[in-house]
């Protein structure tokens, strides 16, 4: 090795790379799961995935044979070898870590490490494109690829105990930027002002750039600060508060609009350490709001326990979104809760792990709980012309119930500068 790997590690010099017992554990259930679906092997190309099983995203394809085949998993890349080895563990590495073959050569290869059937793909993570070119390339062994991209969701939506801590280390950074909106907002500031001193909280700490998300096309700014009416203006992403944005290319997360005295200003932060997400979302204002919007606010954090209450008991994601629709209706908000019509999202939290938009979600169609060891960002709001107020928080399913993952109640839903 010609470079220095020694460079590769946290802040103050920590080693980030996934524990070689995560790997382990993950590629051995999803062996399991394969031989359980009656698949023979799965070959992987996601980034999310890649680094999910291999501990980096390098360029490079894994294949991963189910439990009681002939297939040996085998990492092949195309670059970084030397880096894939590094990130993987090392001499550690619970699988080989070759130089990928050509692609003439990807048949010869698959039968080599025991294929005889053509390996499972991931439909809902590759373009058609991909898929087809794959498949061309090992047309002469038996049968035709399948889609195994459920069988990957729903492995993630479990958190093992040091995923957890991830989360909970995401979350601590993330009250850090709540933090310093909290020291330099007020009267004057623009949203992009606030925004842009969360980024460099966030970046110092380890944020490498990339918010990555499920559902194509989404994209995401992970900063959205809605001062006032700001929290009214309409967007294409899949929530109830989208903010104005700084351009049309991106017309999601702050904008140029100024703190205006007395009106609601809505912050969501997202936050990734080491591939893992926390979300939160508080209100400020620069002095006191109406007694209108306290009460929208008490209204939401009722909404709020009522979900985390209904998550840790194990109902059904779907039974927790049509009580929260039901309580918000009662309340007045219906046309309100989660955006206004015609944009209304359809959902009260979304799973978040190393995706934004994980699986389960509170909503229509998702007639399953929460498991233990799963996630939720539990986010509801209310949107009115005049601005957009709510609360959210990253939870995970425990023994006992839902845990916060991030600030709770140990940071106050709303704060006046």
């Amino acid at each position: 090795m010609n470079w220095d790997a020694g460079r590769l590690t946290g802040p103050d010099g920590e080693d980030w790379r996934v524990p070689v017992s995560e790997l382990e554990s993950r590629q051995t259930r999803l062996s399991k799961a394969l031989a359980d679906a009656g698949h023979e092997s799965v070959l992987i190309d996601d980034p999310v995935e890649l680094y999910w099983l291999t501990g980096g995203r390098q360029s490079s394809m894994l294949l991963v044979g189910a439990d009681g085949s002939e297939v040996e998993s085998v990492h092949w890349v195309r670059r970084s070898l030397e880096r894939a080895r590094f990130e993987a563990g090392g001499e550690g590495a619970p699988h080989q870590i070759v130089e990928q073959p050509r692609m003439s050569g990807l048949e010869d290869a698959l039968r080599d490490a025991g294929c005889t059937k053509a390996p499972g793909m991931l439909a809902e993570k590759v373009p058609n494109s991909r898929w087809e070119f794959l498949s061309g390339r090992f047309s002469g062994l038996e049968g035709e690829s399948s889609d195994c991209s459920g069988i990957l969701f729903a492995l993630r939506e479990t958190k093992s105990d040091w995923e957890i801590e991830m989360h909970a280390e995401s979350g601590q950074i993330n009250r850090m930027m709540f933090e310093t909106i909290q020291d330099i907002g007020g009267i004057g500031k623009t949203e992009i002002e606030m925004a842009a001193a969360a980024d460099e909280i966030s970046r110092a700490a380890g944020f490498g750039g990339r918010i990555r998300m499920r559902n194509w096309p989404m994209d995401c700014d992970r900063v959205v600060i809605a001062a006032g009416r700001s929290g009214a203006v309409p967007s294409y992403f899949d929530s109830g508060v989208a903010g104005l944005g700084a351009n049309p290319i991106a017309s999601l997360g702050a904008g140029f609009a100024k703190v205006a005295k007395s009106e609601p200003v809505l912050v969501d932060i997202v936050h990734v350490h080491r591939g893992y997400v926390s979300d939160c979302t508080r209100i400020f204002s620069a002095g006191p709001l109406s007694s209108d919007w306290h009460q929208r606010l008490d209204d939401m954090a009722e909404i709020r326990d009522s979900m985390v209450g209904r998550l840790g008991r194990g109902d059904d994601c779907s039974a927790v979104w049509e009580k929260g629709i039901q309580m918000a209706s009662e309340m007045g908000h219906s046309e309100h809760l989660m955006g206004m019509q015609p944009d209304q999202a359809r959902f009260l939290g979304h799973s978040v792990g190393l995706e934004l938009d994980e699986t389960p979600v509170i909503a229509r169609g998702f007639d399953r709980p929460l498991e233990a060891g799963g996630t939720m960002a539990i986010e509801p709001k209310v949107i009115y012309t005049d601005g957009a107020i709510g609360t959210e928080d990253t939870w995970v399913r425990g023994s006992e119930g839902m845990e916060c993952l991030t600030m709770g109640e140990s940071f106050p839903m709303l704060v006046e500068w």
